[in-house]
């Protein structure tokens, strides 16, 4: 293998042990984004066993030859279902004659909650991260998967910067803190985007690799699956490759969310306040009200988001933005996660009550 780092010009050919079109494609893309998954760092896979997570650790192991990282890899078990932990056993085997190290979580006490498990997963993965210091985490969602979840997002009134939806890349924080996080930080990344569903399912047949069905997948008291099983094949029967544009607009649409943070950022700038009554940065809620309605609630949407990590779906943003008008007294709102927004008539301050805010 050469020494130096792979560039476009030097991609291997097609007879490389392991190498597939798809293989090409996803180096190529690695390539035109070298900030998605740099050459030699830590990475650290969630591998569910699914077609997708088999299909991404497939090609990372494969690709790792030139790009040179420390890949491991980490499976969650929800104990959802009785058999989880006999696939656990069985994902760790297949990983040991891979050649691939593999660490295992348990879910000590489980919450039958989609967000509750998403929230449990990404902790583990931090720590995991951390622990093994891998500098990035991977996970393995594609365009089929941006496209649903943009779906949701348009069905539940999200705000334009959440309909921006499974960024490609960004800082994974944990859900569970508040506080403002000293340790390097570690970056999520989604190098599966530009596949669909159908691409990993190709890969999986090609490579011959074992997959783990898993039953909750086709439950459809799940809002995602119903997504899946009953609102995109309709799409994509009216319109073929519907999920695939989809998931291009949400790209799209993340790129105008990222050009416009700039100018946002600096419009915030003027309306930070020294200190509240929290002791903590606020806003100044009269500048902010002699706004326009539309650049008061991006503003706001934006401070809110950066501040908390939480994205506050349309009805609830625009509600706190009626409360907030001119002539209307002091008052507070919970935001969620105990994130509480306050305000008097000159200044909105947020409270946390374990929060160590950035002074």
């Amino acid at each position: 293998l050469p020494s130096r780092a792979p560039t476009a010009q030097a991609s291997p050919t097609s007879s490389a042990p392991g190498w597939s079109p798809h293989h090409l494609r996803l180096h190529r893309h690695l390539l035109r984004q070298p900030a998605l998954l740099p050459q030699g760092v830590g990475v650290l896979a969630a591998l569910s066993g699914g077609q997708d997570s088999m299909a991404l650790v497939a090609l990372l192991r494969d690709l790792q030859r030139l790009h040179h990282w420390d890949l491991q890899l980490w499976h969650g078990d929800h104990q959802w279902r009785p058999e989880s932990g006999q696939q656990a056993s069985e994902l760790e085997a297949w990983a040991q004659n891979q050649g691939l190290a593999l660490s295992i979580d348990r879910w000590a006490a489980p919450i039958h909650r989609e967000a509750a498990a998403r929230n449990w997963r990404y902790g583990c993965l931090i720590e995991r991260a951390r622990a093994l210091q891998a500098s990035h985490v991977v996970t393995a969602h594609t365009a089929s998967d941006r496209a649903e979840t943009l779906l949701l997002h348009l069905a539940r009134g999200s705000h334009r910067r959440g309909l921006a939806s499974l960024r490609s890349l960004r800082p994974l924080i944990s859900p569970s803190s508040p506080t403002t996080d000293q340790c390097e930080p570690i970056a999520l990344a989604r190098p599966l985007l530009p596949f669909s569903r159908a691409d990993t399912a190709r890969l999986c047949e090609q490579l011959k690799l074992p997959i783990w069905h898993d039953p909750s997948n086709t439950d459809r008291r799940y809002s995602r699956n119903r997504i899946r099983a009953e609102v995109v094949p309709v799409l994509e029967e009216l319109h073929p490759g519907a999920a695939q544009r989809i998931s291009s607009q949400a790209e799209r649409l993340v790129e105008e969310v990222e050009s416009s943070d700039e100018l946002v950022n600096l419009a915030l700038q003027t309306l930070k306040t020294a200190g509240s009554q929290a002791g903590t940065p606020g806003l100044q809620r009269q500048e902010l009200g002699d706004l326009a309605v539309a650049n008061q609630r991006q503003l706001l949407h934006h401070w809110l988001e950066q501040s908390t990590r939480l994205a506050l779906p349309a009805r609830q943003l625009e509600e706190l933005l009626r409360r907030l008008q001119p002539g209307h007294p002091p008052g507070q709102a919970d935001l969620g996660a105990d994130w509480q927004l306050r305000w008097d008539r000159c200044t909105l301050w947020l409270h946390h009550p374990a929060a160590n805010l950035p002074q």
